[in-house]
């Protein structure tokens, strides 16, 4: 699985070849560095570690900055970890670019959401709210009751106002609709979660295997 780091720019469009309007999603994505591998001998699991985002040395403390040297590697940001798929192999200090994508490629974004703090239950939960005709209302945007009286509690799950956003959130089944290598930016048909700047994770989808005839 080919899976790349990268930033949300923002949101644009572009004119495909017949002229119609498609809205992307513009990602700088990369370049990422391989700053370990995992063994199951060493590690007792297989993964590769990937760093993106520079940063000045005195801001890594010193156990970071031994990490970063045995990789021969200047410090990264971030860094993250992938359990690559069976016939992969990754070297420490390897880069890995947009150009490990194409166009028409279908991905998966991971990404947080935007932070919306405490929100009431139309806008957290979608609730459409109480009616406003036939005089004067109190209940325009309260939930209304929360339980039965015969139970006298509430039952788990019930949708209330509360914390919103700031989750981590997974869109499937996106196509890449052009590449920038020279900028490092990919453009993804479609809306990628969370506000601009943030951190975003690029999955390619790996092509099904082709049904058996018979």
């Amino acid at each position: 699985m080919t899976v790349i780091l990268g930033r949300k720019v923002g949101m644009s469009q572009i004119f495909d070849d017949q002229g119609n309007i498609v809205p992307v999603t513009v990602v700088e994505a990369g370049p990422n560095v391989v700053t370990q591998v995992r063994t199951p001998d060493r590690d007792g699991y297989t993964a590769v570690q990937v760093g993106i985002g520079a940063v000045v040395d005195r801001k890594v403390n010193k156990p970071m900055k031994g990490h970063f040297a045995r990789a021969k590697t200047a410090p990264r940001r971030v860094l993250r970890e992938f359990r690559p798929t069976e016939g992969e192999s990754y070297a420490v200090g390897q880069e890995i670019t947009v150009g490990a994508f194409g166009s028409g490629d279908v991905v998966d974004i991971v990404g947080t959401s935007k932070g919306r703090g405490f929100s009431g239950a139309m806008k957290r939960h979608n609730f459409s709210g109480q009616r406003k005709t036939h005089g004067v209302s109190l209940m325009h945007r309260a939930i209304g009751s929360i339980g039965i009286s015969d139970v006298a509690r509430v039952w788990p799950g019930k949708r209330m106002p509360g914390r919103y956003g700031g989750t981590r959130v997974s869109v499937r089944g996106l196509r890449i609709v052009k590449i920038d290598a020279e900028r490092n930016l990919l453009l993804i048909r479609g809306a990628v979660p969370g506000p601009r700047g943030s951190l975003v994770i690029v999955k390619k989808r790996a092509k099904p295997a082709a049904r058996a005839k018979g």
